[in-house]
């Protein structure tokens, strides 16, 4: 009760997929990234996509909504992210719990 819940859908497309695994086979220090699931997987793209929007649309809500971020590009993917966070947290209306009573008397040796 009382939370705030985000919710973010990092969205790449499939030549951006592409060109990340790409750059995983061909830079050795991104080699622990690359799985060969993922080439059998990304056959599938047109069945996660309409997996994807079934699941979003069936679990975003008014008070807890899917934000559906464009992910190609690292620097506009994290700033889409931190400008909903910061929107919400100057949303809230946040105050500090009162402090206990009788501190003042406490004497620590």
């Amino acid at each position: 009760e009382g939370a705030t819940i985000l919710k973010f859908y990092l969205h790449i497309d499939r030549a951006e997929q592409k060109r990340r695994l790409q750059a995983r086979l061909d830079d050795p220090t991104k080699h622990w990234k690359f799985n060969q699931e993922d080439l059998l997987e990304r056959k599938l793209w047109d069945d996660y996509m309409r997996a994807y929007s079934d699941a979003l649309s069936k679990t975003s809500t008014d008070w807890a909504p899917w934000h559906i971020v464009p992910a190609n590009h690292k620097w506009y993917r994290n700033l889409v992210v931190a400008s909903v966070i910061v929107e919400t947290l100057e949303g809230l209306t946040m105050q500090y719990p009162e402090p206990q009573k009788g501190l003042e008397k406490i004497v620590i040796d």
